[in-house]
Order: C-alpha cells, then sequence, then structure tokens
C-alpha cells in the first residue's frame, strides 16, 4: 500500500524535515546567543545531535533561570506547532491508506505486478485534505495524552537519577552506581518505544473506526491481546529494518567523510551529504509508513476474524441427518 501510495512517502518526509528545521531553530538561536553573550565555544555547543546540544544548552543556562525559562518557552512554542503539523498531515497519511487497504482488498496474497498492486493506488489530493480535517481535533487530543505520558516518564526518570543515586551512593561503589545508570536507560528507552507503538495504534483505530481517545485505548488493548504474535513478528522486521537503514546510512555518511579529505573532489561533498541525508529521510519515512499499513491490515482483520468466529460458535452443532455419508 506504501508502494502504491508514493505520494504519502513524499509527503511525510517532508513533514518530518519541517519538523526537525522547527525543533532545531530555538536550539540553535540559543547557542548562537551563549556564543556571543558568554562567549562559550559554539563549536562544542553543536557537537551531537539536537537533543544533546538541547541538554548541553539547558546545562550551560542553569545559573540563569531567567534565560533557562525563556528558552523553555520558546522551545516549548516551537516543538507544540511543529506537533500539531505532524497531527494534521499524519491523519491525512492515515485515511489515505485506510482506503487503500479497502479498495485492494487482500492483494498481498497475491503475486506482486503493476496489476495487483494498481487497484491500491488511492492518493488524491481531496482525500488526503479530507483525512487531515476529519483526524485533526481527534489526533491533537491523543498527542496532548501522548505528552502527558513523555513528562511523567521524564518526571519519573529524574526522580529516580536524582533520588535514587543519592540513597544507592552508600550502599553500592562506582559499577554498581554504572549498572543502575545502564539498567535505566534500557528500562527508559523500551519504555518509549512501548509508548510510541500504542501511540501508532490509537492513530490507526482512531482512522478505522471513529473513536475517540478513550475507546481507541479499549480498541487497542483489545487487538493487542488477539493479535499478539502476528504484531510482535511485523514489530521485530520492522525494527530490524530500521537498524539494518540505521548502519547503510551510518557507513555511507562515514564514507562521504572520507571523500572530503580528498583534494577538488571533497567539494562534491556538500551536495553528496545533501543526496544522501534526502535518500536517508525517504527510506525510513517508507518503513514507517509500510508498518503502519501492515498494522492497519492486521487491525483491519481482526474484528472480521472475531465476527466469524462467533458465528462459528452460534451456529447448532447436531447430529447428521438421516441417509448422509459421514466422511
Amino acid at each position: 500500500m506504501t508502494a502504491a501510495n508514493w505520494q504519502t512517502v513524499a509527503i511525510q518526509f517532508v513533514a518530518e524535515t519541517t519538523f526537525q528545521v522547527l525543533v532545531a531553530i530555538p536550539i540553535l538561536g540559543a547557542a548562537v546567543l551563549l556564543s556571543v553573550v558568554v562567549g562559550t565555544d559554539l563549536s562544542v555547543l553543536l557537537q551531537g545531535g539536537l537533543r544533546d546540544i538541547a541538554t548541553r544548552i539547558a546545562g550551560t543556562l542553569t545559573a540563569e533561570p531567567v534565560a533557562l525559562l525563556s528558552f523553555g518557552v520558546a522551545f516549548s512554542i516551537t516543538l507544540g506547532g511543529a506537533s500539531v503539523l505532524m497531527f494534521l498531515v499524519k491523519g491525512g497519511v492515515l485515511d489515505v491508506l485506510l482506503a487503500s487497504h479497502e479498495a485492494a482488498g487482500a492483494f498481498e496474497t497475491e503475486p506482486i505486478s503493476i496489476d495487483t498492486i494498481e487497484p491500491a493506488a488511492c492518493f488524491t489530493l481531496p482525500r488526503f485534505i479530507d483525512g487531515c480535517t476529519r483526524l485533526f481535533r481527534p489526533y491533537v487530543r491523543l498527542g496532548f495524552a501522548l505528552f502527558l505520558a513523555y513528562a511523567a516518564t521524564a518526571g519519573v526518570y529524574v526522580a529516580f537519577v536524582v533520588y535514587g543515586y543519592r540513597a544507592a551512593s552508600g550502599v553500592v561503589g562506582v559499577v554498581g552506581l554504572t549498572m543502575m545508570a545502564a539498567v535505566a536507560a534500557v528500562i527508559l528507552i523500551v519504555w518509549i518505544t512501548l509508548v510510541n507503538f500504542i501511540y501508532l495504534l490509537m492513530q490507526i483505530a482512531m482512522a478505522a473506526d471513529h473513536l475517540g481517545v478513550g475507546e481507541a485505548f479499549r480498541a487497542v488493548m483489545s487487538f493487542v491481546r488477539a493479535e499478539f504474535r502476528v504484531l510482535a513478528q511485523i514489530f521485530l522486521i520492522i525494527l530490524g529494518l530500521e537498524i539494518g537503514a540505521t548502519l547503510v546510512s551510518a557507513l555511507a555518511w562515514s564514507g562521504l567523510g572520507l571523500i572530503a579529505f580528498v583534494p577538488l573532489v571533497g567539494l562534491a561533498v556538500v551536495p553528496l551529504q545533501i543526496a544522501a541525508l534526502v535518500v536517508r529521510g525517504l527510506a525510513f519515512a517508507y518503513i514507517g509508513l509500510s508498518a503502519a499499513g501492515s498494522y492497519l491490515t492486521l487491525y483491519r482483520r481482526e474484528p472480521r476474524l472475531l465476527e466469524r468466529r462467533s458465528r462459528l460458535m452460534a451456529q447448532p452443532v447436531g447430529p447428521p441427518e438421516s441417509g448422509s455419508v459421514a466422511h
């Protein structure tokens, strides 16, 4: 479905790139301001990803509470606006995938060809806009619930790091504290991954069945219990694809870094790096939408299976009629 509606991949890529640019604006602005006013080395502040840069800036601004509060407010406003854009786009994308699933049927069981994929090509601009309009408000409410989950997770993690380390500092040594930090980081990553997974399934449930946040959560829990094994298999396959794509992009990026040291040829690194970023973004957008399409197909199948089982269980079972032959 994702390949048939390739326009959704381009739209998702543009939305994610816009999100990253918008979030980076207050972070880079704070870094430049610290470099000019405080005299902090800009190259040191800009090391690592956006999360590392934001953490480093917040740590530098701890001595100035007003400046730290201003940075937090600016970052929160930008993050909120960028997230609203993502909610808007995701509604249209999922609505197109839903229409593609309904139009194509079980075409994944047939040989892959242009003829079998063509019925799944359902992208039109009016359908995309209608999906954005229909799902915008429900997705905003769901996104607010996601932010609350993130805030609660951050509060619990910070409390554990601060008070847990203080309580364990006199009981365990440096190795024990290091192990505690590693275990806490792993638990945090697993928990955030699980929250994002449930969030995506709730988006699918709200798009498919016109449910509210609470109803979608109950429907997703029932869906996970009914299809746990298949969901786990799809999740592991998607995770493997993302890890493989990350390794390939890292190798390609390191190879481009080596070209930069070659005289004259190194001038071509900048456009090659831009092309590599575009390819990487499109690849991850395609993997993400393929995961959403797989979960959507499984979600739309699950109610039909339950209805079929209930009908079979409701049928009376009696002895065979006279004259019939039992095989």
